[in-house]
């Protein structure tokens, strides 16, 4: 049924309400534009004369719900984060390094630009400007005999906040007299936030390697030092199918506030330079060295490698102190790639 009300007028022949209340069945038809029941054959007419839309003028049955079979299925469930993978092939041609093979799979993208020397650099970036949870890129390098290429990044990785963890992963392999510069910037885990890292790096006997893993407390001005949840980092490196290095970090609250135990430090990293294309580099790192003052800017420590090689890891109070100490160290690439990696940054 159908009711409505105005005040206490009675006559409700032709007159638009103001205010009103109803209650309706199924059983009976409802006008859009009336406001009495009508008969299942009656019609019906705009509540003032010669006015109302054409659609007004007729009467209107509730119709049912469709049938479960007619529903239209719910969307599905959005993925939180999403997975990327890539694919580098570097071969050596004409005294020169080219890239053979670049293939890469949102999020992961890649750029190769120009450079001035004989080796090929490619810079690994991802849509979305950072990693967001769930996110995990995987990325296979293989460079050639006698190959040099570069790999880097354009800016700092940025690690959203989420609760879920995000991943990235380096499968590289270097073929006999090769060389494969890895330097990307250092990562930046936001308040909140949980990332995990693998490199895993197969060199043929006299293959080289130059590597930079490199870690800041993350943005340190809007007050998130070292404020994210968990940071785990994983190198491997093998040389003729022997294990030369394995070096893990792990910074989690779980441990201890991670504010205290990093006290005035705001960047880590570590270096490690291996093979023949890197003796030079590493023998300067193992050199004797001063000890650090008290409550230094930046703190180094160098170790050997089995076979000639080094490692070396670095703290320091800021990112710009760790990144001037590396390009520091690295200096020799340029003659090595024939261009300065670090000409245009840092």
């Amino acid at each position: 049924m159908f009711q409505a009300k105005e005040g206490n007028r009675e006559d409700d022949s032709n007159f638009s309400l103001p205010s009103w209340s109803c209650s309706w069945s199924r059983d009976v038809p409802v006008p859009l534009c009336g406001l009495r029941p009508l008969a299942p054959d009656a019609r019906c007419a705009p509540s003032r004369p010669g006015r109302g839309p054409w659609y007004a003028r007729r009467p209107v049955t509730t119709p049912s719900d469709p049938p479960a079979a007619l529903r239209e299925p719910p969307p599905p469930a959005r993925r939180a984060g999403k997975a990327g993978s890539g694919e580098l092939v570097f071969t050596r041609v004409a005294g020169r390094t080219v890239l053979e093979k670049a293939l890469a799979r949102s999020p992961l993208k890649l750029l190769a630009p120009k450079n001035h020397g004989q080796a090929a650099w490619v810079f690994v970036a991802s849509f979305g400007g950072g990693l967001v949870g769930g996110d995990e890129l995987n990325l296979h390098a293989r460079v050639g005999r006698g190959a040099a290429a570069l790999l880097s990044t354009q800016a700092s990785t940025k690690v959203y906040r989420s609760p879920l963890v995000s991943r990235q992963r380096l499968e590289a392999e270097v073929q006999a007299g090769g060389l494969l510069v890895a330097i990307p910037d250092p990562v930046v885990c936001f308040a909140g936030s949980r990332y995990e890292q693998d490199i895993d790096v197969a060199l043929a006997d006299d293959a080289s390697l130059v590597l930079v893993d490199a870690l800041s407390s993350g943005r340190s001005a809007r007050g998130e030092r070292w404020a994210f949840d968990r940071y785990a980092s994983r190198v491997r490196v093998s040389r003729g199918g022997r294990a030369v290095l394995l070096d893990a970090t792990r910074l989690d609250p779980a441990h201890g506030a991670l504010p205290e135990r990093m006290g005035r430090f705001d960047a880590l990293a570590t270096l490690v330079a291996l093979g023949p294309r890197a003796a030079s580099a590493a023998e300067a790192l193992l050199a004797p060295r001063p000890p650090p003052e008290r409550r230094a800017e930046l703190v180094a420590s160098a170790s050997p490698l089995r076979g000639g090689g080094a490692v070396v890891r670095v703290a320091g109070t800021s990112v710009e102190r760790v990144a001037g100490f590396l390009r520091g160290a690295l200096a020799f690439l340029a003659g090595e790639l024939g261009d300065d990696p670090f000409a245009r940054k840092w």
